[in-house]
């Protein structure tokens, strides 16, 4: 399937995607600062990287989007057509590196909250349940713990139909 931009502009947006200060970011900042929680940003003296630090909580996030971390069974976690090799070796080393960082962590000693975009973006009046969640006292959480609907299983899935292409799951 063609783009349906050239390459130019087609550049130019994908150069404006940042890995800081996304909108699902400011968004569980906005909440949690709403919330009375104080954190640092992406606290440097850590040997990995997570969007936030609750040191009070003992507590790690990471704010991942679908599409850049293959969020499982996530709609939202396609593979562009174009150049599909290079995308699929960028999607390993993320993911990969995602769980070294995780892993990180919690040898550590801290607990580690993902929050994965779909959740911010679709379940924006279910954010409460993220307190729920950092005053529990589970070491390793994921928000949402299941992936959002529309997703197709893997048995109906047509990889070749470009409409059921994105409804996928992975």
């Amino acid at each position: 399937m063609a783009d349906i931009v050239d390459r130019a502009t087609r550049s130019r947006m994908m150069a404006g995607i940042r890995g800081k200060d996304t909108k699902p970011e400011k968004l569980v900042r906005k909440l949690l600062h709403a919330k009375g929680y104080r954190f640092r940003f992406r606290h440097r003296s850590l040997s990995f990287r997570p969007d936030l630090v609750l040191a009070k909580h003992n507590l790690v996030v990471f704010v991942h989007g679908c599409f850049w971390h293959r969020h499982g069974g996530c709609r939202y976690a396609t593979t562009p057509a174009s150049r599909r090799e290079q995308w699929l070796e960028k999607f390993a080393r993320n993911v990969e590196r995602d769980s070294r960082q995780i892993a990180e962590a919690r040898r550590l000693g801290w607990r580690v909250l993902v929050i994965w975009e779909c959740g911010v973006r679709h379940h924006a009046d279910r954010l409460e349940e993220l307190v729920e969640l950092i005053e529990g006292g589970q070491t390793s959480m994921e928000w949402p713990s299941k992936p959002p609907r529309g997703a197709l299983p893997p048995e109906r899935c047509d990889r070749q139909h470009p409409l059921r292409l994105a409804r996928c799951r992975r």
